[in-house]
C-alpha cells in the first residue's frame, strides 16, 4: 500500500467515526477538516516531498497559520500601521503588517517599546487548562524581557505561573495578583514572587506577607461561600 492510500484510508475511516449515524451527503465540519488536511497531504507528495522536507514544510506551514513570519521583522517605516493616539496619551501606537499581535509605542520623549501579545500567556498555578492574557502582567514581563528588532518570534510562547484571589466579592472576579515565575519557551525558570493589589486606578504592589494574608482573607470567603 502506498503512504497516499495509507492516508486516504486513515481520513476514511476518521470520517466515518466523526459522521457517526449522519448520512454522507451531510456537510460535516469535523470531516471537512480531515478532508482538508488530506489535501494538503496529497500536495505534498505530489511536490515530491518525503521525510525530512516534509518536517520542515510542516514547519514553515504551522508557522503560517499561527500568524509568525518567516524571516525577521525589521523596524522599518513600511511594516506598521497607526492604530491610534488616545486623548492624554503620551505616545502613538502601530500595529504590524506582517504579524498582527505585534505593536509598537512610540514616545513624545522618542522611547519606542515594542510588544508582541502572543509572547507569552497566563495560567493560574491552581488551574493550568486555562489560560489568558492580562495587560497589567504583560508589562512586568515586557519590563524583565524587552523586546527588540530585529524580531523572529519563538514557536512556543513562554508561559507566566500567578495566583489570582478575591478578598471581597464587591471586587468582581479578583482584587489580588501574584506572579510567581515564568517558565520560558527555551526552559529556563525565572523566579519573579511579586505581589499586587487592586487600587484606587491599578494594581498597587505590596508584600509577601499582606498576600499571605489575603490569602487567608480568600480561604475564609470561599469557605463562607460554600456553606451558604
Amino acid at each position: 500500500m502506498s503512504l497516499l492510500e495509507w492516508a486516504k484510508k486513515e481520513v476514511e475511516i476518521a470520517s466515518k467515526r466523526e459522521r457517526g449515524n449522519n448520512p454522507e451527503d451531510k456537510w460535516d465540519y469535523g470531516v471537512a477538516c480531515y478532508e482538508s488536511a488530506l489535501k494538503a497531504f496529497e500536495s505534498l507528495l505530489e511536490d515530491g516531498h518525503s521525510g525530512m522536507s516534509i518536517a520542515i514544510t510542516k514547519s514553515i506551514l504551522n508557522r503560517l497559520i499561527e500568524g509568525k513570519p518567516l524571516t525577521h521583522i525589521e523596524d522599518t517605516e513600511d511594516v506598521w500601521n497607526k492604530c491610534y493616539r488616545g486623548n492624554g496619551d503620551n505616545k502613538t501606537t502601530y500595529q504590524c503588517k506582517r504579524m498582527s499581535s505585534l505593536f509598537k509605542d512610540v514616545y513624545d520623549d522618542g522611547k519606542v517599546v515594542y510588544k508582541d501579545i502572543n509572547r507569552y500567556y497566563c495560567i493560574n498555578k491552581n488551574d493550568p487548562n486555562i489560560s489568558w492574557h492580562n495587560g497589567f502582567i504583560g508589562n512586568i514581563y515586557n519590563e524583565m524581557f524587552p523586546l527588540t528588532m530585529p524580531y523572529m518570534p519563538s514557536n512556543k510562547a513562554d508561559l507566566i505561573v500567578c495566583d489570582e484571589l478575591l478578598t471581597d466579592p464587591k471586587n468582581g472576579d479578583f482584587d489580588t495578583i501574584a506572579v510567581l515565575y515564568i517558565q520560558r519557551a527555551h526552559g529556563e525558570r525565572v523566579e519573579v514572587n511579586r505581589y499586587f493589589k487592586e487600587g484606587d486606578t491599578s494594581f498597587i504592589e505590596i508584600s509577601k506577607d499582606e498576600y499571605e494574608e489575603r490569602a487567608a482573607m480568600d480561604k475564609e470567603r470561599r469557605k463562607q461561600t460554600e456553606t451558604q
